[in-house]
């Protein structure tokens, strides 16, 4: 066992959270098994494996910066629900 039931109720504990006796068997048997496996992945050779940030190797999807025109002001305001003036009106979120 990588971690017991005294751990678990510790850890629990500190969080404020509380378990009955089910639910700290079923956790400790869970963490228990996530330990193991973690100390599986250490055995792996990895000296030889670049680094990397993602399981799954993507691309940029963003398109290229380009300078155009803005939208006309009238246009950006046409569908606001309050505008006043040149800017968007919108409710207060701070009393």
């Amino acid at each position: 066992m990588k971690i017991t039931r005294a751990e678990v109720e510790h850890v629990a504990h500190l969080a404020r959270l509380e378990f009955d006796e089910a639910e700290t068997e079923k956790f400790t048997s869970q963490l228990n098994d996530i330990l193991l496996y973690m100390d599986k992945l250490n055995q792996v050779e990895t000296r030889n494996v670049a680094p990397m940030t993602h399981a799954i190797a993507r691309t940029n999807a963003f398109r290229e910066d380009r300078v155009r025109e803005s939208l006309p002001r009238e246009r950006a305001l046409a569908n606001a629900p309050d505008p006043r003036g040149e800017f968007f009106r919108v409710p207060k979120v701070i009393e």
